[in-house]
């Protein structure tokens, strides 16, 4: 006896229609939802995980490089900064993944969207991380002149109370940040990811195979100033 789905007032034709009508839509939903949410501050390796994410599945992964790129982008994350209600299936629409800012300042909100979604904290030692946001993202936000950019509503006015320069107070943030993500999300969601850890954990986090190349290592310092010196978010 053959079994088969119907649907009442359908032929038989239609009801198979109708059902892969539907698987369709639902894989369509399912590459259009957010697989991974990274928490971690820029200069934590969030680059390096981007291109990560991206070689294992997860692309195209979201990042500060969107925004600064993307003229939609731009103005949708830039009236997001300044108040406005988030759009969030239209702001990552075709990504399957984000990390850096500005969606790490939305962590919180994007797993609470997301829950399916796997979090994944990039860190490093607050002194390092210190040393390179002073010489890339700080220099970016202090020369920018434009007070409307992301980089000045976002990063320098909400994550850092308008006081982006001040060491301690920066550090201080960039420790209170990591301990708050810790304590919020279940362990078994969520991944610190520290620079050096490579493919293993973060493969194993994923459920996927470890590739065999090396996990990608980019956006240092000098690249930072060479690719985004006078560009504006």
């Amino acid at each position: 006896m053959n079994a088969s789905i119907n649907f009442k007032g359908y032929s038989e034709t239609e009801n198979v229609l109708s059902l892969c009508s539907d698987q369709c839509r639902l894989v369509r939903e399912w590459r259009m939802s957010l697989k991974v949410i990274g928490a971690g501050f820029g200069r934590t390796g969030t680059d390096s995980m981007r291109e990560a994410l991206n070689l294992l599945g997860f692309g195209p992964c979201h990042h500060m490089r969107e925004v600064i790129d993307g003229e939609t982008q731009k103005q949708l994350w830039r009236a997001v900064a300044k108040g406005a209600a988030p759009d969030w299936k239209r702001m990552f629409e075709g990504y399957a993944s984000c990390v850096d800012w500005p969606s790490a300042f939305y962590w919180r909100e994007l797993a609470e969207t997301y829950p399916e979604a796997k979090v994944v904290l990039t860190v490093r030692s607050p002194q390092s991380w210190w040393e390179s946001f002073e010489k890339t993202i700080l220099m970016g936000i202090t020369g920018n002149s434009d007070p409307g950019s992301v980089g000045v509503v976002l990063i320098a006015g909400k994550v850092f109370g308008g006081r982006p320069g001040d060491r301690a107070r920066a550090i201080a943030t960039y420790e209170s940040h990591v301990r708050e993500v810790i304590a919020s999300v279940p362990g078994d969601r969520l991944l610190v990811h520290a620079l050096g850890d490579g493919w293993e954990p973060l493969c194993r986090h994923l459920g996927v195979r470890v590739p065999e190349q090396p996990y990608p290592t980019s956006n240092s310092a000098v690249e930072f100033q060479r690719v985004f010196g006078t560009r504006r978010s």
